[in-house]
């Protein structure tokens, strides 16, 4: 399956789905809040209403009782209108107060959801994507529909509402000075129709581009230790300064469609103020309009036109929410393609064998094939070693073993169960795996040693005795702080045989069936690997062990040898054997 994502190479956001199909999207994330936003639509409804109200309130006031000196009735409508304003404030305020909230925890829940999506995703989603990019979907993203929910969109609805309101107004009050007044109204609503996808498209650009330049900034300090061993910045500086000026040219492209429609509404709304004051000095003179109905056409102009004027940003940050919606769409409409088959669809075999392969053919890629035809078993108690070249196909076998991927055709099977039956939490219990390089997370070495284990949130004194009785507390000697020193996620704070320490220590704590060393002895010293040795002897004479290694003398006590090349798995029987199949095999290649 391919999970490779828009990446930003890419000019054109993907084919998106309907609005309506897009709401159904996104509605799980507002119904929480379904009670707030109801009465947020209430409070701008009313607080439109009333500003729609004002304009031919002020215009009866001034033909009524400006016109006419009376000072009472222009009191009474004075108060009146103080009314409405004071009216359409508490109504904003209201929808404030209610719409202040959900946009964060819109954001909260979206990005709940990606980050739980991404986890559910398999090793080959994160093989074909950079980290920054992700990064960037879950924060920059997601920060784009929450600055929508927390802000645009009441303005938005707002606006709408008075704008439709006004237009109503004008046309009821005075139908052909309200159809010139509209006139300039139309040729925007033409202009936004036909760019508003160059303006999406330019804001979809921009976002990928800019997810772009966080996966290269993190690409470049996780690697930063290469790069100043091998002085290489200066390469390093041409690459960030590349997706860089991407970035910046993608971002001006932003703003200049963001900004197209600004001057194009304030010169609508000029217009429109000139057509009804020429138009309606005219019909006032031939006796066919009033002087307060102008005024409150001027002030339904204002109304009309200020909105769209506003709308204008409004319209880009709909633009950029939509984008970035686009972009978060993409993850959590994919599907990991490991997922935990029923137990009775399972094709269960009688095999004694903690695993076996039967009949496994493996590729990365539909062209690329790695393992072929692939049958062994591994009895329990047993220890395994997988010789043979590089790539191929060691490393593999044993993320088969883990179910890190899949087989294409034939069936990987834990104790004579089909593994695609076994649930995540039984499988990384059954099975173990330690790398060369073993990954720690920012902590301390107690909390890395409890990490996926279960023996998880153990005070440091539990821990400690806990230790003991696995005879391992002896090797805590090894860090200054004991269990409390501190550990940093690069890991650059301990030694690679302090963090193979780490990880052996708590593999022996989970006591698996099976346990996999891929090349974890490949890059410390012999004390070291020594002390290793004596650590995975405390593991339950019943622990199966695969290594994979380059190095014969770590195989010498194995059980058995498979050599493994060219996607086959062939049993080598000795270690002389295995020796004379890898002399063969550089010899012919």
């Amino acid at each position: 399956m391919n999970y490779t994502l828009s990446n930003q190479d890419q000019t054109t956001p993907p084919k998106s789905a309907s609005i309506i199909a897009a709401i159904k999207r996104l509605w799980p994330f507002l119904k929480a809040d379904k009670l707030r936003i109801a009465g947020a639509f209430l409070a701008i409804l009313i607080n439109s209403g009333l500003t729609i109200l004002a304009p031919i309130t002020i215009g009866h006031a001034v033909d009524h009782f400006v016109l006419t000196r009376n000072s009472h009735g222009l009191l009474v409508y004075t108060g009146l209108v103080f009314l409405i304003y004071l009216g359409a404030l508490l109504a904003g305020t209201i929808q404030t107060r209610l719409m202040g909230g959900v946009g964060q925890r819109v954001l909260f829940r979206l990005r709940s959801a990606l980050f739980t999506r991404i986890q559910e995703l398999p090793v080959a989603f994160f093989t074909q994507n950079k980290t920054g990019d992700l990064i960037s979907r879950i924060n920059n993203d997601t920060d784009k529909l929450n600055q929508f929910f927390s802000r645009s969109i009441m303005q938005l609805v707002g606006n709408v509402f008075v704008i439709i309101g006004a237009a109503i107004a004008m046309l009821v009050v005075q139908p052909n000075l309200g159809r010139f007044a509209l006139v300039p109204a139309v040729g925007l609503a033409l202009i936004a129709f036909v760019t508003s996808g160059w303006v999406k498209r330019k804001n979809f650009q921009s976002l990928q581009t800019l997810g772009g330049l966080s996966a290269e900034i993190q690409e470049s300090l996780e690697n930063m230790k290469v790069i100043i061993a091998f002085n290489r910045r200066d390469y390093f500086r041409k690459r960030f300064q590349s997706v860089n000026e991407t970035n910046y040219r993608a971002a001006i492209w932003a703003g200049v469609a963001n900004n197209t429609y600004v001057p194009l509404f304030s010169l609508a709304s000029n217009v429109g103020t000139l057509i009804v004051v020429a138009y309606g000095l005219h019909l006032i003179s031939i006796g066919q309009l009033t002087f307060g109905v102008l005024v409150s056409y001027l002030a339904y102009v204002n109304r009309f036109y200020d909105p769209l004027r506003q709308m204008a940003q409004l319209w880009a940050d709909v633009q950029q929410a939509a984008a970035g919606w686009e972009r978060i769409a993409e993850i959590l409409n994919l599907s990991t393609n490991l997922p935990v088959i029923s137990a009775d669809r399972q094709n269960k075999t009688s095999s004694a064998s903690v695993i076996a392969f039967d009949h496994v053919s493996f590729g990365y890629a539909a062209d690329r094939q790695v393992l072929t035809d692939v049958s062994f078993s591994l009895a329990a108690g047993k220890t395994y070693a997988f010789v043979g070249p590089t790539g191929g196909g060691k490393t593999t076998t044993a993320s088969l073993i883990a179910r890190l991927y899949d087989p294409t055709e034939g069936m990987v099977s834990l104790e004579g169960r089909d593994l695609r039956t076994v649930d995540a939490e039984e499988r990384a219990s059954a099975i173990g795996f330690i790398l060369q390089d073993p990954f720690l997370f920012t902590g301390t070495v107690g909390e890395n040693i409890q990490y996926g284990g279960q023996h998880q949130r153990l005070s440091t004194s539990d821990l400690t005795t806990l230790l003991k009785k696995e005879g391992l507390a002896d090797l805590l000697e090894r860090f200054d702080q004991g269990l409390d020193t501190p550990v940093s996620a690069s890991g650059g704070s301990l030694s690679l045989g302090q963090k193979q320490l780490i990880a052996f220590i708590r593999a022996v704590l989970r006591h698996p069936k099976l346990l996999i060393l891929d090349e974890a002895t490949a890059n410390i010293d012999t004390v070291t690997e020594q002390l290793l040795g004596k650590i995975l002897d405390r593991l339950p004479k019943s622990t199966t062990r695969v290594v994979i290694a380059h190095r014969l003398n770590t195989i010498e006590n194995a059980d058995e040898i498979f050599f493994v090349n060219s996607g086959t798995v062939t049993r080598a029987g000795s270690l002389k054997d295995a020796v004379a199949m890898l002399k063969e095999q550089s010899r012919t290649s």
